[in-house]
């Protein structure tokens, strides 16, 4: 991701959460190389951004702290395929385990994540606002 890249993923941003992140936000991702993993951007052939996620590896662990696909891409394997490269990626930087934050009602997500064989860890209560929910936190092992 880079700068030129914000005003499509705060699109994307924007319709596809409640509490979208600022654009300030995404320019700290973008600036923090010491923990962030360069994050993946996912075009069309004719170059227009149609998802996004963002990570940060700290030692053997990775957080995913964003992931999103414009709603007019999604139900296609878009988000698949990118938590695949995603997860061949942070192998191959040493990671060991994948953790991600996902709301209860998301169930989209929380199918994806299932079928790639993330496991529920336990949530963190009154996490999400407008609406209020707690977050579910998964986690993945990831094979040498």
């Amino acid at each position: 991701m880079e700068e030129k890249d914000l005003d499509a993923v705060l699109e994307i941003e924007n319709l596809s959460f409640p509490n979208p992140w600022s654009r300030m936000t995404f320019l700290g991702e973008i600036v923090n190389p010491p923990i962030t993993i360069p994050s993946v951007i996912v075009r069309t052939p004719e170059d227009r951004v149609v998802g996004y996620i963002l990570l940060w590896h700290i030692r053997e662990e990775v957080q995913i702290s964003n992931f999103a696909v414009h709603p007019d891409f999604r139900k296609k394997g878009l988000g698949e395929a990118v938590l695949l490269y995603v997860l061949d990626k942070i192998k191959r930087h040493g990671a060991t385990r994948i953790f991600l934050e996902v709301r209860p009602s998301n169930r989209a997500a929380r199918s994806l994540y299932e079928k790639l064989g993330f496991r529920y860890l336990g949530s963190r209560k009154k996490y999400y606002r407008s609406p209020d929910e707690d977050a579910l936190i998964m986690s993945l092992e990831l094979d040498p």
